[in-house]
Order: structure tokens, then C-alpha cells, then sequence
């Protein structure tokens, strides 16, 4: 049975077999925004553009590495002391699906919109944090869209074998105005990997004010 996380709750990466969790997937599912039409005869589809990004922090607490989209512009990046996105961490261990820019349109279909796969053995030894994290590119807010969903599984990027934890991020009045999501950290404790469920939405338009909020108060 997979582990239905709250807000603030700390798991370590152990499976039911007693084996530990080091390679998996870090998915995020949500949906497009459907409003009715005319007479409610129709159906309006207004398409969502979240990134997925992680950044990593290593023993120092000092932002070692990152996933974010190469999509982002590098004249706005370098505003805030920010390199240009890439989809592979340095030493391999992470690596990023790509930007989906329009959530699931057709109701849930099961499958995670944006991906970042984990091989823990192959982290650089300095890591000692992983924070994932939700910007909206768009207008709209949280409270907006229809769900949105933070999950670790056993798998690939198209194919669920074993769903590990989740942490359902549904629309709630907390998420008015609030265009990121703070998810949650993986986080390491005497040599073993955790996992933190944060949940906390912030008033960022931008990714780097994200980065900067997550190394100025998370650390």
C-alpha cells in the first residue's frame, strides 16, 4: 500500500519488503482547467504550464546543482544568479522528463505530467537535500486547478510499477494568488535518505524566487 502523506510528515525510504528506496521516480501529475461554455453546452480548456524543477544543496547548505527547464529565458535567469536549466544533474543521478506545457486535458489519465528520476547510489556524496518544486508559467493559481500531485514510484516515466508515496495537492482557498508550491525535500539523516512532505505555496511568479526563498528559509 502506497503512503498517503500530510503536510509536514517524515518518511525514510523503506519498502514493506524491508529493502530500501533508491531508485525511483518523482512525478507530478495535475490537470488542464475546464470551465462551461455558453449554457453550459460547452466545454472550455484552459491548458496548464507547471514545471517540475529540483535543486540540490550540498553539505555546506550551498546550491550545488539543479533541474529546471531549458525553456527558461537565461537574460532572466541571470537576474537572479541563476544558470541556464538543464535535465540531467552533474553526476547523472537525476534526471528530467521535459516541460509539459498543458496538464492532463482529458480528465486524470494516470500518468505523471513531468518526471524527475532518482537514483540515489549515484548522488554526489556532498548532497545532503533535494528540494522539488511547482511553478505555474501561466496566470492562473493553485486554487484554480483541478489537482495536482507529488508522487514516488518504482517504475519509468511511462509505466507505474509500484507507487511508493504520494501527497495530493488539491485545489484548496490556501492556494489563492499562489502561483509555486514548495513540495518537499529529500533529505539525508546519518548516512540514510528521507523524504519530507512540505506543501508550502508562496506568492513567486519566478522560479528564481523560488531557488532564493528555499535557500534563504529551508535550509
Amino acid at each position: 500500500m502506497a503512503i498517503n502523506l500530510t503536510k509536514g510528515q517524515k518518511i525514510d525510504l523503506r519498502k514493506s519488503s524491508g529493502e530500501t528506496l533508491t531508485n525511483f521516480c518523482v512525478g507530478v501529475n495535475w490537470g488542464a482547467i475546464e470551465t462551461k461554455g455558453f449554457l453550459g453546452l460547452s466545454k472550455n480548456i484552459t491548458e496548464v504550464d507547471l514545471d517540475l524543477s529540483c535543486i540540490l544543496i550540498n553539505d555546506q547548505n550551498q546550491l550545488c546543482d539543479h533541474l529546471y527547464s531549458p525553456l527558461y529565458r537565461v537574460e532572466v535567469l541571470q537576474q537572479f544568479g541563476l544558470p541556464k536549466g538543464k535535465l540531467l544533474s552533474a553526476d547523472g543521478a537525476l534526471k528530467h522528463t521535459g516541460d509539459d506545457l498543458a496538464g492532463d486535458t482529458g480528465g486524470d489519465d494516470g500518468l505523471d505530467n513531468e518526471i524527475i528520476t532518482v537514483d540515489l547510489s549515484k548522488v554526489d556524496s556532498k548532497v545532503s537535500q533535494i528540494f522539488f518544486f511547482l511553478n505555474n508559467a501561466g496566470k492562473e493559481d493553485f486554487s484554480q486547478i483541478p489537482y495536482a500531485k507529488i508522487r514516488m514510484y518504482e517504475g519509468t516515466p511511462t509505466r507505474v510499477v509500484s507507487e511508493f508515496a504520494s501527497y495530493n495537492v488539491s485545489a484548496e482557498a490556501q492556494y489563492v494568488n499562489k502561483r509555486s508550491i514548495i513540495m518537499g525535500k529529500l533529505y539525508k539523516r546519518n548516512g540514510e535518505w528521507k523524504f519530507s512532505a512540505i506543501g508550502d505555496p508562496t506568492d513567486d511568479t519566478f522560479l528564481g524566487q523560488t531557488i532564493h526563498k528555499i535557500v534563504k528559509s529551508y535550509l
